[in-house]
């Protein structure tokens, strides 16, 4: 009988043992939901990072805090201080936007010239960038360092060092600058902006109104935004607070890896702004060190998107695609056989949604590489094939074409397009027109203005900014030069002269 009693309690004790071993689990875990501790945190983040998808279980809660975060990457942030030579007078007047921006633009490029007045001034502005690598190589925006006539850049230790400004992207609004501060700087990791998802927590660093080193965080409220910025829109936008004095800084994933660049902002809202992906910048980045601008492959042709209406009366199904409006003479789309009334629909294998996404497309091609579209042609479906010509520059020195400088004589030239002619009013059938035009140059003292078509070159007809660049080179007098210049209706001989 003992045996048998004795044999009995083990069972009974085990059994109370399992009872009071799942009565603590269940206190455990309202321990931990009361106290917002995420024990399965680890696991999930080790499935994200093995590429795996999370399908099942509880969101993961608000980040408790970002102070690692900001510990960690605020010393690869540093602040940009710019100096610029800001134009006065009429040639430097900021235009207002809207409606009457032609009429005011018109009006001030036909007003007298007035030599009395003083030529520019002196200002700073303030902006952002983050180190892209150990060496000194630090990305920012395009605007903030455009024009710059000194660049300072400061880091979080208050340590200071002049910086060089090696390459720059107008279309997309990136530039890259060179310090020379020894080969251990602290530098940020590029991500992938493509696997950002809207929802996501982000964070911004930078000095906004020239407060170094602001920490803000948000989430990412939209991707693909296009606000008209350039030809290359594709922002993501992020409620994490972006103000000026924050542009060309970072924007970080949870990773502590650079997703994104701050640009833009809206100024009448409140928590929507708007930063590059910084999969767009990771292509350019090597050519804007090695060679200070950015190549990029050209089709030649007008294009827009196609609304029901325009599907109604081409007769298509749907709206997909980019109509071709207009193909440029001698063009790649020329020479390929691409023709007004096209509807490319595929570039490359790549499925060109509307007339918004074929021209990054085209970019992200190198120059001479033969690519296969296909179009739609009064409802037929072809295939063609055009190599890729170089985009021309936007910007042109009368010196050297190639790069967007004003040169020893002061001017700063563009081809004669639809967008130039658009902008400055202009009915000429020939030429180059003139974009800007450096205060106390050879060509402000001559009267050259903004607008101004320039015909010939040393009495030689010039048509293109080639053109012009062997005209010069050819001219064994590099002290006088002799423009044809077309302004209006009139057509008038201008020389212009270097100061022995």
């Amino acid at each position: 009988m003992e045996q048998k009693t004795a044999a009995k309690a083990p069972k009974g004790l085990f059994k109370h043992k399992r009872l009071l071993v799942v009565g603590l689990a269940f206190f455990l875990a309202g321990l931990v939901a009361a106290s917002g501790l995420q024990l399965t945190a680890p696991s999930v983040a080790a499935e994200f990072k093995a590429g795996q998808s999370v399908t099942t279980g509880a969101p993961p809660a608000l980040p408790s805090s970002f102070a690692g975060l900001a510990e960690r990457l605020s010393p690869t942030v540093v602040n940009v201080k710019v100096t610029k030579f800001v134009k006065t007078g009429f040639e430097g007047q900021q235009l207002p936007e809207g409606p009457f921006r032609d009429f005011f633009d018109q009006f001030f490029r036909n007003m007298p010239q007035m030599p009395q007045m003083p030529q520019g001034r002196q200002t700073h502005g303030l902006g952002s960038g983050v180190i892209i690598s150990n060496d000194g190589y630090i990305l920012t925006n395009d605007h903030v360092v455009s024009g710059a006539k000194e660049v300072t850049v400061t880091f979080s230790n208050q340590n200071e060092y002049k910086a060089k400004v090696v390459g720059r992207d107008p279309k997309t609004d990136l530039a890259v600058l060179k310090i020379n501060g020894g080969k251990s700087l602290p530098s940020a990791a590029l991500g992938d902006s493509d696997k950002l998802k809207v929802g996501d927590w982000v964070v911004a660093i930078g000095n906004p109104f020239g407060l170094s080193n602001t920490v803000t965080s948000g989430i990412v409220s939209a991707k693909g935004r296009v606000i008209g910025a350039g030809p290359y829109d594709d922002f993501i936008q992020t409620d994490a607070s972006i103000n000026p004095g924050n542009s060309g800084g970072p924007l970080f994933n949870m990773y502590g890896q650079v997703v994104g660049i701050n640009t833009a902002i809206i100024p009448q809202g409140q928590g929507i702004g708007f930063a590059i992906p910084v999969n767009t910048a990771k292509p350019l980045i090597p050519q804007l060190v090695s060679n200070g601008e950015v190549t990029r492959g050209y089709l030649g042709v007008n294009i827009q998107s196609i609304t029901p209406e325009l599907a109604k009366a081409l007769k298509v199904k749907d709206h997909k695609g980019a109509l071709v409006a207009g193909v440029m003479d001698k063009s790649s789309a020329d020479k390929g056989g691409i023709k007004r009334g096209d509807i490319i629909t595929s570039f490359n294998g790549k499925a060109v949604k509307d007339a918004h996404a074929l021209p990054a497309l085209v970019a992200a091609t190198p120059v001479g590489e033969e690519v296969k579209l296909k179009v739609l042609r009064q409802g037929e479906e072809q295939e063609i094939t055009v190599k890729l010509g170089k985009l021309p520059s936007e910007h042109a020195s009368l010196d050297n074409p190639a790069k967007p400088t004003a040169g020893k004589w002061g001017l700063e030239i563009n081809e004669l397009n639809a967008q130039t002619e658009q902008r400055y009013g202009l009915k000429a059938d020939k030429g180059v027109v003139v974009v800007g035009v450096e205060p106390n140059s050879p060509a402000q003292k001559a009267g050259i203005r903004q607008g101004d078509v320039i015909v010939e070159v040393n009495q030689k007809s010039v048509a293109s900014i080639k053109d012009v660049k062997e005209t010069i080179k050819q001219s064994k007098d590099k002290d006088n030069l002799l423009l044809l210049v077309q302004r209006d209706q009139n057509v008038m001989y201008v020389p212009l002269q270097q100061k022995g």
